[in-house]
């Protein structure tokens, strides 16, 4: 584990719920060091979330290609974020995720690229909700 990660070329994951504010950031790098962070609303009480083990990640590359590969057992996050409302989680159990996939990539003359799935508008932030552009219904959770 790493912390800021984001200051050099970083691949990131953002995954929420549909139904509430609290969300997970995990941050991947080139050199394989990583994080995990759980937020409770938009860049607010922010805290390293443990409940998550070590990611497997693979790097390749070549001339032409690079390829970051990396898998997470989301199904360890807190088991009280896997509860319904009703019975003291935050809905991760019973609603829709939402996640939003983005990349810092930061070229050899220095200049940093910022891309995601969406952006919001104004400079980029990957943490705001319009970077959370893809769905990922319950069907097709782990």
């Amino acid at each position: 584990r790493a912390d800021e990660l984001w200051r050099h070329t970083c691949f990131e994951a953002f995954v929420r719920t549909s139904s509430g504010p609290a969300y997970y950031e995990f941050n991947f790098a080139p050199s394989t060091q990583w994080a995990a962070y759980r937020f409770d609303s938009y860049r607010m009480g922010k805290h390293v979330a443990t409940e998550i083990s070590a990611p497997r990640i693979d790097v390749r590359s070549n001339e032409e290609c690079y390829t970051l590969r990396t898998s997470l057992e989301l199904h360890e996050l807190l088991p009280a974020a896997r509860l319904s409302p009703g019975e003291g989680g935050t809905g991760w159990g019973d609603a829709a995720w939402r996640l939003g996939l983005s990349a810092l990539l930061e070229e050899a003359s220095g200049q940093t690229s910022y891309w995601a799935l969406a952006h919001s508008t104004g400079k980029p932030d990957f943490h705001h909700a319009d970077c959370f552009a893809c769905e990922l219904p319950m069907a097709q959770r782990p």
